[in-house]
């Protein structure tokens, strides 16, 4: 039986991704341009600009890098969101382009649950309890009856944020989760900040402005372990209470941020004393990339869901729980 292959673009955020994958999930190509900063953050305008610029090349790039004809691709994925407006419209016209001019049918996909799928495959997870972490979102997540259900989330802005912008108060530019997470192993003492659980919710924002009042009071260090330990302690926390809850016995990390080792640590101390097995999705594929837009737009293409143009515009708002889970 003939191999399926989806084209996967990813435009929410600061990346520009195209990935190319098969119907058993192998990368064909993965190929992406991120826009980054020496300092200051993202302005939606600034992405579009960026994203416009190197879509094409980008594009290109992953069909020579994937060996593939047009004639092979049998549909064309897409982040319909959530996400920055003008960034996801860039990619949204891209793949209107590519299904139209290569008579490809198209699909609009959940970012966020592509994050989960692609995750869920990399590491042969059957049922998992989902701590999904990003720079948009913090979410802990299951699957029930059709959809993937929100058990917890935050209630302001999402962890990759709050690093990004305490990071931005340092001096360090986008992406900073990186070099922060650098950072936390090199501090030594605990600063007290306020630690913010709203039942199975999370506030983050209150977290920022108490640790930016200390710049400059304390060492840069001990501040970036503090800010984080606290913000992955609040985050495990409700992770633990959603796991005793489900009676699930797997832990899928992904999302940009589950790249972070420090969040990995605490996450493995969690499960190891609860006996649940801990799956971290790749770092590759756990930030944003294309081949999980790809391969989430191959399971709901095989389940008989494709989105007519009239209909593929974008959703800034597009909740995990909104999407229809057609492929379980």
């Amino acid at each position: 039986m003939k191999k399926q292959i989806c084209l996967g673009v990813e435009s929410t955020a600061h990346t520009f991704g195209i990935g190319i994958v098969d119907s058993q999930c192998n990368v064909l190509a993965n190929e992406k341009d991120s826009f980054t900063t020496e300092s200051g953050g993202l302005i939606p305008r600034e992405l579009a600009e960026h994203h416009s610029r190197v879509g094409v090349e980008i594009i290109s790039r992953a069909i020579e890098k994937a060996g593939v004809s047009w004639k092979e691709v049998d549909c064309i994925a897409f982040s319909q969101g959530p996400g920055i407006g003008p960034a996801l419209s860039v990619g949204a016209v891209a793949a209107r382009m590519l299904s139209l001019e290569h008579n490809k049918p198209l699909i609009g996909v959940n970012h966020c649950v592509a994050h989960i799928e692609i995750g869920k495959k990399k590491c042969g997870c059957k049922n998992p309890l989902i701590l999904y972490v990003s720079g948009g979102n913090s979410q802990v997540i299951g699957y029930e009856s059709g959809r993937y259900r929100v058990y917890g989330e935050t209630l302001d802005i999402g962890v990759g944020n709050l690093l990004d912008s305490f990071g931005r108060e340092i001096g360090l530019g986008f992406p900073a989760g990186p070099n922060m997470d650098e950072m936390y192993f090199l501090g030594k003492n605990y600063i007290e900040l306020p630690y913010s659980v709203k039942g199975m919710d999370l506030n983050f924002s209150g977290l920022l402005t108490a640790a930016k009042m200390k710049i400059g009071k304390a060492d840069e260090k001990d501040l970036v372990y503090s800010l984080m330990h606290t913000a992955f302690a609040m985050v495990v926390e409700v992770t633990e209470r959603a796991l005793a809850h489900t009676g699930k016995n797997e832990l899928l990390l992904t999302g940009g941020v589950a790249a972070s080792k420090a969040l990995q640590k605490m996450c493995s101390e969690m499960c190891k004393e609860r006996g649940v097995n801990l799956n971290v999705c790749p770092r590759e594929l756990a930030v944003d990339n294309g081949c999980m837009v790809g391969w989430l737009g191959l399971l709901m293409y095989n389940s008989g869901v494709t989105t007519p143009i009239e209909k593929s515009l974008t959703n800034q708002r597009f909740r995990t729980d909104q999407q229809e889970v057609t492929w379980l």
